[in-house]
């Protein structure tokens, strides 16, 4: 689980500008820091399913706002996929 410290961080670096708090760049990159430390938490409890369909469910979702990212503003897009190490 993120604590507020994290988010901070995390927001921090990512923000666009000084008071953004919500781009889709900070979406993208809470959800993949959640993603990973939920993958963490799977490799432990093998079957703990409930978790594995709330994994799946954030991979969806930062897929669609990659791809309206993708859409939208593709130079954001590349730097942010690279920056953060996903396939694409």
């Amino acid at each position: 689980m993120l604590t507020t410290r994290k988010k901070q961080k995390i927001i921090k670096e990512y923000q666009v500008h000084e008071k953004d708090t919500g781009s889709s760049e900070i979406q993208v990159a809470l959800l993949t820091k959640q993603i990973t430390e939920l993958i963490e938490h799977l490799k432990h409890h093998l079957k703990d399913h409930h978790s594995r369909r709330g994994l799946l469910k954030m991979v969806g979702k930062r897929k669609k706002i990659l791809n309206y990212l993708k859409k939208t503003n593709p130079k954001n897009y590349s730097a942010l996929v690279k920056k953060l190490g996903l396939k694409k």
